[in-house]
């Protein structure tokens, strides 16, 4: 079974959560706020500067706060070191 990876988001109002990362990648990475029948799935998209990661779920907006050259070079080290996620 693959490695979970969790990341904090921070809300509109600066309140941090710690959510689940189901894919990983660096144009888009899917995430799951909660646990059980009530979790919700989000996509996080780098907006046009590519300086941090933003999605909407249940009318609320979250920001991973990670530019896209810094997911790039996550990414690039785990596939010189052989682990991570499937792409």
């Amino acid at each position: 079974m693959p490695e979970s990876k969790k990341i904090n988001v921070v809300t509109k109002s600066g309140q941090q959560i710690e959510v689940l990362v189901t894919s990983f990648k660096a144009d888009e990475t899917w995430v799951l706020l909660g646990e059980g029948p009530h979790s919700s799935k989000c996509k996080l998209e780098p907006p046009r500067n590519g300086l941090a990661y933003a999605g909407s779920v249940m009318g609320r907006e979250i920001i991973y706060q990670r530019s896209v050259q810094d997911v790039r070079q996550e990414l690039a080290g785990k596939v010189q070191h052989g682990g991570g996620f499937r792409r």
